[in-house]
């Protein structure tokens, strides 16, 4: 059982970013401290809210609200939340801000040039070849946070992101 109070963790930047490796690294630390975080990973929950996603506007406009949802009940429970999700569109972030008091959001900075490098999954490679479209900061706009209460640079290692995200929820008493 967690030993603090329900709050969300929204980890956003491009696809690429570092966003899954920083969580990885998140869950780890927050494990250490005897805390035990649901994840909701975009990529694992759209294979359950859209199984044939197609990524068009309405789509993400309906999948990021169900997620924010989602996630609002289980803050409510008391559970720790962290979303390891682009949502490109800052109002999916502001959205989930609202429904949940206790709300963190995490901007992992990384320009399109090293996501592209990077690309893990080939989802660059598959915009520039014309089988991917709407990919957040290509084809479809990257909304970066305005003010993220946490902002880490991709180029540093993940366990050092992740212990600036610790950090913050120790000083601001979410841990």
């Amino acid at each position: 059982m967690n030993k603090v109070k329900g709050f969300a963790v929204w980890i956003t930047g491009l696809p690429a970013s570092g966003k899954s490796s920083i969580t990885g690294e998140l869950v780890s630390r927050l494990n250490r401290e005897g805390i035990s975080p649901v994840v909701l990973e975009s990529d694992a929950m759209r294979r359950v809210l859209t199984p044939e996603p197609t990524y068009a506007l309405d789509e993400r406009d309906r999948f990021y609200l169900q997620l924010s949802e989602l996630g609002a009940m289980l803050a409510r429970q008391g559970m720790p939340v962290i979303f390891d999700a682009t949502a490109n569109r800052q109002a999916y972030r502001d959205h989930a801000r609202t429904r949940i008091a206790r709300f963190v959001e995490v901007f992992v900075d990384c320009t399109v040039e090293l996501c592209r490098y990077r690309d893990p999954k080939g989802i660059y490679q598959a915009a520039s070849q014309g089988t991917a479209s709407n990919v957040p900061g290509l084809q479809a706009v990257y909304e970066t946070p305005p003010s993220p209460e946490v902002a880490v640079d991709c180029r540093q290692s993940p366990s050092v992101s992740a212990e600036r995200i610790v950090a913050y929820l120790k000083e601001h008493c979410y841990i």
